[in-house]
């Protein structure tokens, strides 16, 4: 046999063993069983975000094909004024003014208990009789003097005086923590005090606890109690963006230009996005929900329901980045104060009590510092520490809902308590089907609730100010 035919049939042979080798079919499992393994899904994700942006945008032409252009920067001013609403002596700007006056109450009793001058009980029941006359004062201006008040300045109000009441309450438990380990010279009565901090020349960062003299501290920056009660340090911790105090807060060396104008713009234009968002669109869905509602009409209340949570989730997100991000950075930029975790990656959370520890951290700070752990170290269970916590927490929703609108119902007051349940189920299809399950329902209650709560409000308050023989007027754009 020739050589070349001999190569020839060597190389057929070789060609046919690699075939042989690199077989077609094996063992596997088709890629949507849970079984294969496969979790490279960004294709899909993508897809879900063109998707999404494309009824986004429909929901968007079909509302100016509808309604027309209803954005009007004039209506904006008239609604931030209050000139179509409230009367002449503005109570709202004089309730604004009176706040220094429980802040200086607060600053005032202290001082007489650091000197000794106002006993132990006497300073308590002063304090709780004016935090409770702090946070009823709004409530019962605004009762009364209804048609004195503008939407926007009962909202302000009662903002206002709810972030005092918070504040006060942190300044006057830690002050009472430095007392007490003055009295009793224990280091371990200091264990949930806050930490003091203070920036160095250098630009480390120094701590101590509250009360405790350092004598490490050549710069003498430290300020030690009762130094700290002054009017000075009183205004600083109103004006920081923080809800609970500290002797010592963390400080920046300078303040960032450049970062503080893109924080300021960022407030200017966002600002602008969410009232065009709400008069565009928003209010018009608001509306023609009301009659719908209020017929029970399931079918399209349900339609009107899924119609108001995109405009109203996308206003909801915007707001958290202006609040959170904007505003809060804004402010501690101009304060100097260095602590800016403001929030945590809410949007992970696979249930709803983690989404509600990350996505408000000054509050979250504040009801743990000063109501779950006091509750705890006094003996009480967690589950009551924690029921308290969501207590507080629904008192205030429903207190920034219903005294601006003059509409008291439960209806935030119940959402906020149904959170507990909310949370035992979320915690069982976490363990059940996965976390990726359990935040599918955190996002699915975010997008939902707020609008159904929205819509419960609207018709509430057209009842009780207009009656019913209106319905139809308020429930037509």
């Amino acid at each position: 046999m020739p050589a070349s035919t001999e190569k020839k049939i060597a190389k057929e042979d070789s060609e046919t063993k690699k075939v042989k080798k690199k077989e077609c079919h094996r063992p596997r499992d088709s890629l949507f069983s849970w079984s294969s393994g496969f979790g490279d899904f960004n294709g899909f994700m993508n897809w879900g975000f063109l998707l999404l942006f494309m009824g986004g945008v429909r929901l968007l032409l079909e509302n100016l094909i509808k309604y027309g252009i209803r954005v009007d920067p004039e209506q904006w001013l008239i609604v931030l004024t209050g000139r179509q609403e409230g009367g002449p002596e503005h109570p709202s700007i004089i309730l604004l003014i009176y706040s220094i006056v429980p802040v200086t109450i607060s600053l005032t009793v202290e001082r007489g208990l650091s000197k000794h001058v106002i006993s132990s009980r006497t300073g308590l029941l002063a304090h709780i009789g004016n935090l409770v006359v702090m946070i009823s004062v709004p409530m019962i201006v605004i009762y009364v003097k209804s048609s004195g008040f503008s939407l926007i300045g009962a909202s302000s109000v009662c903002f206002l005086y709810s972030i005092l009441f918070l504040k006060m309450w942190s300044y006057v438990q830690v002050n009472y923590w430095c007392r007490s380990r003055l009295v009793q010279n224990s280091k371990g009565h200091m264990r949930r005090q806050s930490m003091s901090y203070t920036k160095m020349s250098n630009g480390a960062v120094h701590s101590s606890l509250d009360g405790k003299t350092d004598k490490e501290d050549d710069g003498g920056n430290l300020v030690q109690y009762p130094d700290n009660l002054t009017f000075k340090d009183m205004m600083y911790f109103i004006c920081a963006p923080t809800l609970c105090y500290e002797l010592n807060f963390p400080r920046t060396d300078r303040i960032r230009k450049r970062f503080l104008l893109k924080r300021l713009f960022e407030v200017l234009l966002l600002l602008q996005v969410m009232m065009s968002l709400f008069q565009q669109w928003i209010i018009p869905s608001v509306k023609n929900s009301l009659i719908p509602f209020s017929n029970m009409d399931v079918a399209k209340a349900t339609e009107r329901l899924l119609k108001l949570s995109i405009p109203n989730h996308l206003v909801w997100l915007i707001f958290f980045y202006l609040m959170f991000h904007s505003s809060l950075n804004l402010v501690g930029e101009l304060m100097h104060f260095a602590d800016r975790n403001f929030y945590s990656d809410w949007w992970n959370a696979n249930n709803i009590d983690v989404f509600w520890r990350t996505w408000n951290m000054p509050a979250h700070k504040w009801a743990v510092r000063h109501l779950y752990i006091p509750l705890v170290g006094r003996g009480y269970s967690k589950t009551v520490a924690s029921g308290m916590v969501f207590f507080i927490s629904a008192f205030f929703h429903e207190y920034l809902v219903s005294v601006p609108l003059r509409t008291f119902k439960i209806w935030a007051f119940l959402g906020m308590m149904g959170q507990i349940p909310l949370s035992i189920f979320c915690k069982w299809v976490e363990d059940r089907f996965g976390p990726r399950w359990g935040n599918i329902i955190v996002w699915a209650s975010l997008i939902l609730g707020q609008p159904l709560c929205i819509m419960m409000y609207y018709h509430d308050y057209v009842i009780t100010h207009f009656g019913e023989s209106l319905l139809d007027r308020y429930g037509r754009v």
